[in-house]
């Protein structure tokens, strides 16, 4: 089986429970295909960059899974030709990386210039 990393974004009108229950079908459906499922992270909603299916809005959702391509291909068609699906991405990814989300943008952001302005403060 090989790891891959799926991306997500779902229509940001949809109820939460509505994503979360379209994640767990996909989920389901690439177990069924002998895939073992990998983390999980919700991103939530996020403003895209450009306009998609005229909408500026989605919720991101990242997930890993370590499958056979058959299982993926699947999950694409599924994912493909479900309306509450604005766009997304399956990406294989390498052995050493599986198991390592990144997490959303805000917590790869560098520290805040602020913090270092309240120490000097305090001199």
């Amino acid at each position: 089986m090989r790891p891959y990393e799926v991306m997500v974004i779902f229509d940001a009108d949809l109820e939460e429970e509505t994503i979360r229950s379209a994640v767990t079908r996909s989920i389901d459906l690439i177990e069924s295909k002998g895939a073992e499922r990998g983390p999980i992270d919700w991103w939530g909603k996020r403003r895209l960059a450009y306009e998609v299916k005229h909408r500026w809005e989605g919720y991101y959702v990242v997930l890993q899974a370590k499958a056979e391509p058959a299982a993926m291909d699947e999950l694409h068609r599924s994912l493909s030709l479900s309306d509450d699906v604005i766009r997304h991405k399956i990406l294989r990814i390498p052995e050493e990386v599986y198991g390592q989300l990144g997490g959303s943008p805000e917590s790869q952001a560098a520290p805040s210039a602020d913090s270092s302005d309240d120490d000097e403060a305090d001199e």
